[in-house]
């Protein structure tokens, strides 16, 4: 199916019922707040949503708005982002806040541009942002939503197309109840090691279901689909995560780093991944000393 057909076809559909009996209830969909919505956003970039439930409305509550967050030390927000992994994305927020605050007179931007110009803002999370806070005709695509456009046309997409097929497919709709509705139906009916294609609402439009789901799955390969991630066991992940764990309690000598991350016998990447910490701004050195940036 060409890609103007798929669109074409989806901007009839109307997912309002459907959303309406099957949405997902979050708290961040229950607040249009620019700022909340942002914070809900860079969370949910690479954290189970059940975890950012719990650490969201914390998160809000010590810092209520960006003029909050870029007053504090970035130390005291990489703290408080304590089990939510990817710890670079809570600096980014805080860099985010800063700019926001300098730039913008405290309040969150509302043109894709400017939301692309903060730090940590990818094309998905901004157009997130223009839809979700402020209900803008955007259409959002993340890894749902790219596998989900992917089996509507029946091929693989590149970025371009699958942004472009999104665009044409919101068409007139209600992008708030549009985009939250794909994400929806991305993440509980059209998964990517199972389907619900019976249940789906968009089966009619789906050429991969009229080909009665036939290998190879489209998805696989497309643009926005995300791949498998590395190992998290033994990887340079883990290490870094360890040190900043261990830096929300205390200060740590640098002689300690070694067995803090877990590789006292391999100083040489020990050294690397230090240095890679460093240079991320999430670890800062004085003489001998590891600490959280102030």
């Amino acid at each position: 199916m060409t890609l103007e057909q798929a669109g074409d076809d989806l901007s009839v559909l109307d997912l309002n019922g459907w959303f309406a009996t099957n949405g997902r209830d979050f708290l961040w969909r229950r607040t249009r707040d620019p700022w909340a919505i942002l914070v809900s956003e860079v969370m949910l970039q690479q954290t189970q949503v059940g975890r950012v439930a719990e650490r969201w409305p914390v998160f809000l509550d010590r810092f209520p708005n960006p003029r909050q967050c870029a007053a504090a030390a970035p130390g005291a927000v990489i703290e408080l982002w304590s089990g939510m992994g990817y710890n670079r994305r809570a600096l980014n927020l805080h860099r985010a806040a800063m700019k926001i605050t300098g730039d913008h007179g405290g309040v969150v931007p509302s043109s894709l541009d400017e939301l692309l110009g903060l730090p940590g803002v990818g094309p998905y999370t901004a157009r997130a942002v223009l839809v979700f806070a402020f209900e803008q005709p955007a259409a959002v695509v993340d890894t749902n939503v790219g596998r989900i456009l992917a089996r509507v046309a029946g091929h693989r997409l590149d970025r371009k197309e699958v942004q472009a097929l999104a665009d044409r497919a919101l068409g007139d709709h209600d992008p708030w109840t549009w985009n939250q509705a794909l994400l929806d139906i991305g993440a509980t009916l059209c998964r990517s090691k199972t389907t619900q294609c019976a249940s789906c609402p968009l089966s009619s439009y789906c050429d991969w279901f009229a080909q009665e789901n036939t290998p190879p799955d489209p998805a696989h390969a497309s643009a926005a689909v995300s791949r498998p991630q590395s190992t998290f066991e033994g990887s340079d992940r883990q290490g870094r995560g360890r040190l900043v764990d261990a830096l929300r309690q205390r200060e740590v000598p640098a002689d300690d780093a070694a067995e803090v991350m877990g590789w006292a016998d391999d100083p040489h990447r020990v050294k690397r991944v230090l240095e890679g910490l460093l240079t991320d701004g999430l670890v800062v050195r004085d003489g001998d000393r590891l600490s959280l940036p102030e």
